[in-house]
């Protein structure tokens, strides 16, 4: 490791000699090729820039199009929970006897359990669409910064839709783990 730090080091002493030997010898024209260089450099960035500029643009839609997809179902989810609600109060009051309103209560867990799997599968489906859009945005991004080829993004993207529908069948499972519990615990 040390010799090849000393190595490093010697090239680089070597360059930055040959350099200023460049330098001295005719620092005008040396000054104009660098100007130059860097003026290219610069022209050169515009391209990258518009590319993230506009990859940042669709990002910012999809984040945006998943807050308001989670906002409306959130609404639906409270506005379900609360007519749920008002319906055990109606069936409280009108049971004539406890057993009639235990009997009533119990009725009623079925259609609760069903609401609440098909809410949590509603989040998770939001989830999945998203992550597979911003999947879409950061590959085209990165193949229009780096120009990797077709091919090399086949297998990246092949990897990456492994690793998303592991942790979606993470998700999953605790769905169903959650809703067995629900499920024992009405019966």
């Amino acid at each position: 490791m040390k010799v090849e730090v000393q190595e490093f080091m010697s090239e680089q002493s070597q360059a930055l000699a040959d350099q200023a030997q460049k330098f001295s010898k005719n620092p005008e024209r040396f000054m104009r090729k660098a100007l130059v260089n860097t003026a290219e450099g610069f022209k050169s960035l515009k391209s990258p820039v518009r590319k993230m500029a506009h990859s940042g643009v669709k990002f910012t839609a999809v984040s945006q199009n998943a807050v308001q997809s989670l906002i409306e179902l959130q609404s639906e989810v409270v506005t379900s929970a609360l007519t749920a609600v008002a319906k055990r109060l109606e069936r409280a009051a009108n049971a004539e006897s406890a057993a009639d309103l235990v009997l009533a209560q119990i009725e009623m867990l079925p259609a609760s359990r069903d609401r609440i799997v098909d809410e949590a599968t509603r989040a998770v489906e939001i989830f999945r669409h998203t992550g597979r859009d911003l999947r879409k945005v950061a590959t085209h991004a990165y193949a229009t910064l780096t120009g990797r080829t077709d091919e090399e993004l086949a297998v990246a993207q092949k990897t990456a839709a492994r690793k998303a529908k592991r942790a979606v069948r993470k998700v999953e499972g605790a769905v169903r783990k959650t809703t067995t519990r629900v499920r024992k615990a009405a019966a």
